[in-house]
């Protein structure tokens, strides 16, 4: 049996790239999965290739009703949710002078809100169960600022201050909270080229990395499905950062013989 059999977990923005890989991931060790996501055909993809453990459920993150709605069909079709995995996320690569508002305040209903609403929601379907585990992604931009990258690394900082909130008022329900920190993965959303005309994986070179490379989503997966796990089950309100040595500077490069 896997680590989450019969569990009922959510992964929001789950139909791409990290939340698809932590869906699969899910999948695999038993649980019972909901990929929820705005991506409707690559959501409904991924469920159908799940099989009958998974289902698709339309969501922004940003929109109370819907994590409302979400809830009831997971509760419906699947039973109390045992874990949530706060993935969903946008990015704008642009200097606080010039970004509009509007594109401010949507990074930050996505990327922080969006957590919030999702914790309260899921709250009393975890207690029902006896417990649960609260994954809320964010990223090494959420422990160190980088340039244009003002709306994400404030809604990322905002995570981190959210998730030891709800670990200090969760834990007596048995309820663990913990985030994740990545660095640079290689997934649509770092290698599809946006607005700015190029993709953000671009602006961060890791030549001077400890591991000199960007992460494949999966390697993230397997910290996320750790901490959701009895396996960390004295862990919470903590910060993991799997970033390849990214906050840690330029590596020693050696000198040429």
């Amino acid at each position: 049996m896997g680590r989450f059999e019969g569990q009922t977990v959510v992964v929001t923005g789950g139909a791409r790239g990290m939340g698809a890989a932590h869906a699969r991931g899910f999948a695999a060790e038993g649980a019972r999965v909901v990929v929820a996501d705005v991506l409707d055909g690559e959501g409904r993809d991924l469920a159908a290739e799940l099989g009958d453990r998974a289902r698709f459920v339309h969501l922004d993150v940003a929109d109370e009703v819907g994590w409302a709605a979400l809830v009831r069909e997971a509760e419906d079709a699947f039973g109390p949710v045992r874990v949530l995995v706060n993935n969903a996320g946008v990015l704008t690569l642009e200097p606080l002078d010039t970004i509009a508002p509007d594109t401010w305040r949507r990074v930050l209903d996505v990327n922080l809100t969006g957590m919030f609403l999702g914790i309260q929601a899921v709250t009393p379907s975890m207690r029902a169960a006896g417990g649960g585990a609260i994954v809320n992604v964010s990223s090494t931009a959420g422990i160190a600022p980088a340039p244009l990258l003002g709306a994400y690394v404030a809604s990322k900082f905002g995570v981190r201050g959210l998730t030891k909130v709800a670990a200090l008022e969760l834990g007596r329900d048995n309820i663990r909270v913990n985030s994740v920190h990545p660095g640079v993965v290689r997934t649509p959303m770092t290698t599809e080229t946006g607005d700015v005309g190029f993709a953000a994986i671009d602006a961060f070179p890791l030549d001077g990395h400890a591991i000199p490379r960007a992460a494949e989503p999966e390697e993230i997966t397997r910290l996320v499905l750790f901490l959701a796990s009895g396996e960390a089950s004295f862990a919470t309100g903590a910060e993991f950062v799997a970033d390849g040595g990214l906050l840690l500077g330029p590596a020693l490069q050696p000198e040429p013989r």
